[in-house]
């Protein structure tokens, strides 16, 4: 039997990649502007992939697009992270209870964290952080709460991004991690789901003290 080959990405998702890849390890800052015509001479590419993967990013929270101002790398706050952190402390740990319910394999979160651990620099941790996190929900069983949690995956990449970049706080979080890995191979639902909560929360507040969590959101 023949295998299927894998199609080649076409020029708007390698440029969509190649541009999300530099906002999410801090290579476009945020309020960066971006210009159609430098990133099309710096992937070799014509102007319209790269329009298109401008608007792809815009409609994921990367970046705005302006009548004024043109295209920028999304503007990091308090407001913009708390609401991308209550978002995750809704869905997130529930999503992670379910998965260690299901018996289901956790052995890309372990991979990943090892990846972090062997990092050689803050881009190829940050890509092992984002994976990590994600392992933990995706085998929760129900394919819509996975897709929403993407939905705000990379704006919370971005918030992580600017927060490391002013105060890194790895060792911390890859402690957290551990624990929250243990816990969920361990079987205990509920602890893991509570240990990734005070995770989740705990970094936003360090990273944007004047952010705060909805009341009720325990």
């Amino acid at each position: 039997m023949t295998s299927v080959p894998t199609p080649i990405p076409s020029r708007t998702q390698y440029v969509l990649e190649g541009i999300k890849h530099r906002i999410l390890t801090g290579g476009l800052t945020p309020g960066q502007a971006l210009v159609e015509t430098e990133l099309a001479a710096q992937f070799g590419v014509s102007k319209t992939p790269v329009r298109e993967a401008l608007k792809t990013l815009a409609g994921t929270g990367l970046v705005v697009m302006s009548q004024y101002k043109g295209v920028t790398v999304r503007m990091v706050d308090a407001d913009m992270a708390r609401e991308v952190y209550d978002v995750r402390l809704l869905l997130e740990p529930e999503a992670l209870r379910r998965t260690v319910r299901r018996g289901a394999s956790l052995a890309v979160a372990r991979d990943a964290l090892a990846r972090s651990d062997r990092a050689a620099d803050t881009a190829e941790r940050s890509l092992a952080n984002r994976e990590f996190h994600r392992a933990l929900y995706t085998s929760c069983g129900n394919p819509l709460l996975g897709r929403m949690l993407d939905e705000v995956r990379d704006q919370a990449a971005l918030v992580s991004a600017v927060a490391w970049a002013a105060d890194p706080s790895w060792e911390r979080e890859a402690a957290e991690h551990r624990d929250i890995l243990r816990l969920a191979l361990d079987g205990d639902a509920d602890g893991a789901a509570a240990a990734l909560h005070a995770h989740i929360a705990s970094f936003v507040r360090r990273a944007f003290p004047e952010a705060r969590e909805e009341e009720g959101h325990q």
